[in-house]
């Protein structure tokens, strides 16, 4: 991509971009699509952490982005009830895992019944992790959801009159 006439990878970005369909294998192994292989920092090593999602997907965060979000996490105030409670929740299945030498991350079995993935899933961009979800539980998120109801969803998080926003 050109940008100013200057030629910028991908790996430069802070975040992903990008939708790709994945089938797993027989022992819920999937090939990280070369689209997003291509986006992950270098400073990542190969390495993500795979974790429930907030809806029923799973998010996987390359290593780098993992690290604050659990430092964060961990300093948290234990003494508070509501932390405990999130904090059992949030990091409940994380598992760290690694690409092998195909390419390809293994799913954990309990967090593939979580999402209820069993074999053509799509891994989505969000920021700066990726989501993955169920194929048809994909399509079907999407086809409840109509362009009313997403122009009004982005004038509630976006238009609410916060200058340190970019316009889009």
């Amino acid at each position: 991509m050109l940008e100013n006439g200057i030629k910028v990878h991908f790996s430069s970005m802070t975040g992903f971009l990008g939708e790709y369909e994945a089938t797993l294998d027989a022992k819920g192994r999937f090939l990280l699509p070369a689209g997003f292989k291509k986006q992950v920092s270098e400073s990542a090593a190969g390495q993500f952490v795979i974790n429930r999602g907030f809806e029923k997907c799973l998010t996987l965060y390359p290593m780098n982005e993992w690290q604050p979000i659990f430092e964060k996490i961990s300093a948290l105030n234990d003494f508070d009830p509501k932390v405990r409670e999130f904090r059992r929740y949030f990091l409940n299945g994380a598992t760290v895992l690694e690409l092998d030498t195909a390419g390809r991350l293994l799913l954990p079995k309990n967090l593939m019944a979580h999402a209820g993935l069993e074999k053509d899933i799509v891994l989505s961009a969000a920021s700066k992790k990726i989501e993955i979800w169920d194929k048809i539980k994909y399509q079907e998120f999407f086809e409840n959801f109509s362009p009313e109801a997403f122009s009004s969803l982005a004038q509630q998080v976006m238009g609410g009159g916060n200058d340190n926003l970019p316009s889009i």
